[in-house]
């Protein structure tokens, strides 16, 4: 799970800004905490922020952190790195990106701080460092642009530094080569997921194939449907085979045989005239159903998994298309321990402020992504905040109103 992650120079952030689950010392909606290895950790947390504040750049570094470690090791020697730094700084020309994630590995009570920093070239800096329970983090390799230090306790990292390209990051090098410890990193990146809650194209194969094989999450799944009463009655899957009659290439011909498409259906009731059912009929979800239904079926994959397996899902624009209501249903299958035993973790953006409630979040749940007057994006929790007067945000406060009257900031500027 995630304990914190740090991004800096990458697109909208320019100076090191970082989001953290760890719960502060407050008293209010204690269910809403995972206790692990004696981290108090934060089941949920959510972002508001004006429109090109930058939400969706803290996304997008997630995402962009996780492809470098896995798209490391299959670039070739003098292939550009994806470097998108900030723009708007004279001084910052080839200056790196940086990031950090602090990982917690529950299995072995192990803390995991990993990061690099690089720009179009190459890596220029990179680390490891591990702690086991309470005890000190120890650096285990430490990389800059003069070389790279291995640790004694890194076995594995050993006589590998000279092999690593300066566009490579070492920590993907190691676990190619099945390195345990670097595995176990790459296990743990594995462990979190982006999406867009706008366009789920990405996403929607994956809650397919879940109702197809009736895997993990199928049942929760139709549960929850029904608990949100979206109108049908169940889901099945339909397949085709294709037509090869309907092409003459030869090729083509070849290998059609052995192509098939599935469709998720769901199926509702028909009735007569005096509301009494009488029948069945299926509808096909991308044709026939609403927007938000379909966005809440080929989310549901996702969201189940995590909950089943104890992951971390990432979301930018969760409440698109969404009801607040059903968007607030989410969120409590995350921050009830009852529906999330496993400690999984949801980190989504959102402008619903129907969302801002102390009854529902609290304050060190609640995070704001503001620009200053540079255009460079800052980032800070409710619980941080401080008001005109210098004191901290009361618990009792009217979250939505006064986040709507520009109390806390991070809201769009409108000049009449």
């Amino acid at each position: 799970m995630i304990i914190e992650f740090t991004v800096g120079n990458f697109l909208s952030f320019y100076q090191k800004k970082t989001i953290s689950f760890e719960a502060k010392p407050i008293s209010e909606l204690k269910e809403n905490i995972m206790i692990a290895d004696k981290h108090k950790l934060l089941l949920s947390l959510v972002i508001y922020g004006a429109n090109s504040s930058g939400k969706s750049n803290l996304i997008e570094a997630f995402r962009r952190m996780k492809q470098n470690v896995f798209q490391s090791v299959k670039l070739n020697d003098s292939d550009e790195l994806d470097y998108s730094p900030f723009l708007l700084s004279v001084e910052n020309e080839s200056a790196p990106t940086f990031f950090e994630i602090i990982f917690l590995d529950t299995n072995e009570n192990t803390k995991f701080r990993y990061g690099f920093e690089y720009n179009l070239k190459k890596i220029i800096n990179e680390w490891l460092y591990v702690s086991y329970g309470n005890k000190k983090e120890i650096p285990f390799f430490i990389r800059t642009e003069e070389g790279i230090a291995v640790s004694d306790k890194f076995v594995e990292g050993k006589n590998k530094e000279e092999i690593t390209n300066d566009n490579r990051l070492f920590i993907s090098l190691l676990s190619q080569l099945k390195g345990e410890i670097s595995q176990k990193i790459m296990k743990l990146f594995m462990e979190y997921n982006v999406i867009s809650g706008i366009g789920h194209d990405s996403y929607q194969l994956f809650s397919l194939n879940m109702f197809d094989k009736k895997s993990v999450g199928y049942e929760e799944s139709l549960s929850f449907f029904q608990t949100l009463q979206l109108g049908f009655e169940d889901i099945i899957i339909t397949e085709k085979i294709f037509d090869q009659n309907n092409n003459s290439d030869s090729i083509i011909h070849h290998i059609k045989p052995i192509l098939t498409t599935k469709t998720l259906k769901t199926i509702h009731h028909t009735y007569n005239k005096k509301g009494k059912i009488i029948g069945k009929i299926n509808f096909d979800k991308d044709k026939n159903e609403s927007e938000g239904t379909k966005k809440i079926i080929d989310l549901s994959g996702p969201i189940f998994d995590t909950l089943f397996y104890g992951k971390s899902l990432i979301i930018d624009e969760l409440d698109a298309k969404l009801h607040p209501l059903i968007t607030t249903h989410i969120i409590s299958l995350f921050n009830n321990p009852k529906t999330n035993p496993k400690k999984a973790q949801l980190l989504f953006v959102t402008h619903d402020t129907n969302l801002l409630s102390t009854e529902l979040f609290r304050r060190d749940q609640i995070w704001f992504a503001q620009k200053n007057k540079v255009e460079q994006t800052d980032l800070y929790s409710l619980y941080d905040f401080n008001m005109p007067d210098g004191n901290k945000v009361r618990n009792d406060s009217n979250l939505e109103k006064n986040y709507m009257r520009g109390r806390y900031e991070a809201i769009p500027v409108i000049i009449n």
